[in-house]
């Protein structure tokens, strides 16, 4: 990525009136981030959700005298990142309308593997939680799954662990930037967790560990992975938002079970007594809904023999074979097609047999 492309994407990153959701908004309206910053304000107000208050602080100096240094910090010490729209970008959380629009990366990351589960709880673990994470992480390491976690104290720091000692990836996703490390007495594993996977952050480089930091940083641990997996965890917790949000990504949640009379069980428990997460005895429940134990099978090209694609028909397939499933912003920003245009496009594929809805405003080829 270029330097004025990036520095537009800080300047909107940093820009506290603009979420994630309403960035991506403004980004497929314009098409391109850089072009946000050259619209005339009367042309961003007809968009849905950009008033005077939102215009003030997008064009706010500050913010560029801010976004300046933090790319400065990013050339002179060779900081990875992913654009969401990047083909590094981790498609689990590409799928998700709340990601990042950028992350910044160390280490050893891979994302082909797409076998990724994140693996929560309390950071008051007892020996029953300890024993159970150690226990599973081995028992799945035959599967050679990635595990990711949010190198906090107890059941993060266990998961990270058993991952390294059973050589597998482990991904510590911070909720600060990457000058800052918390719990300070997890620098030790620093090296450890580079060398066997890395760590993820949204937050530029000075930031430090807020508290609205981390539950930020919980929606990137449940949506980049296939599963969330609560080990451990009191009545309220992080971890039970970890679920929620895991929830309602449509993703696979799993809680482990406790004595009614121990008090890190209860969050677990009512997870499962309210059908918010599938009871996890071991591995091999994870194995079997996750579909672990069937082959792949190889990805095959269906021939569109018998259906004609206009223009616009043919970019959308041609997206959607390329990089399989999307959400509908992105695909509206890839192929440069409005919104409003789009909708009915996609209706006319689905009516071919090209293309079928999902959940979540996402597509796939049928």
């Amino acid at each position: 990525m270029q330097n004025e492309k990036l520095l537009a994407v800080l300047r909107l990153q940093k820009c506290t009136a603009i979420g994630d959701i309403l960035a991506k908004k403004l980004i497929v309206h314009v098409g391109d981030v850089e072009q946000i910053f050259k619209e005339k304000s009367a042309t961003l107000q007809k968009i849905n959700g950009i008033g005077n208050h939102v215009l003030k602080h997008l064009f706010d100096k500050k913010n560029i005298n801010l976004a300046t240094q933090e790319l400065a910090y990013i050339t002179e010490n060779n900081i990875a990142y992913s654009y969401f729209l990047d083909d590094d970008y981790p498609v689990n959380l590409q799928n998700c309308i709340d990601a990042p629009i950028l992350l910044f990366k160390d280490g050893n990351l891979d994302f082909s593997n797409n076998r990724i589960i994140s693996i929560v709880g309390t950071r008051n673990m007892s020996s029953y939680g300890r024993d159970f994470c150690n226990q599973f992480i081995k028992d799945l390491a035959t599967y050679n799954p990635v595990i990711v976690s949010g190198f906090a104290y107890g059941v993060d720091i266990c998961a990270h662990k058993a991952a390294i000692k059973n050589n597998l990836q482990t991904i510590a996703v911070l909720a600060h930037g990457f000058e800052q490390i918390y719990p300070k007495v997890h620098k030790k594993y620093i090296n450890q967790v580079n060398e066997k996977g890395g760590f993820l952050t949204e937050f530029w480089h000075e930031e430090t560990p807020l508290r609205e930091n981390f539950l930020k940083r919980n929606r990137i641990v449940a949506g980049i992975s296939k599963a969330t997996i609560i080990i451990e965890s009191a009545e309220k917790g992080g971890s039970l938002v970890t679920a929620d949000i895991a929830n309602s990504y449509n993703k696979d949640v799993f809680a482990v079970p406790g004595r009614t009379t121990d008090i890190y069980s209860k969050g677990c428990n009512n997870l499962i007594r309210n059908n918010r997460a599938h009871l996890l005895n071991s591995a091999s429940d994870i194995v079997k809904m996750l579909n672990w134990d069937i082959p792949e099978k190889p990805k095959t090209i269906q021939k569109q023999l018998f259906v004609t694609l206009n223009e616009n028909e043919q970019k959308i397939h041609d997206l959607l074979h390329l990089k399989g499933k999307q959400l509908l912003d992105v695909i509206a920003l890839e192929c440069n097609i409005p919104i409003y245009q789009l909708s009915s496009i996609l209706l006319q594929l689905e009516l071919k047999g090209v293309t079928k809805p999902l959940p979540g405003k996402m597509f796939e080829l049928a």
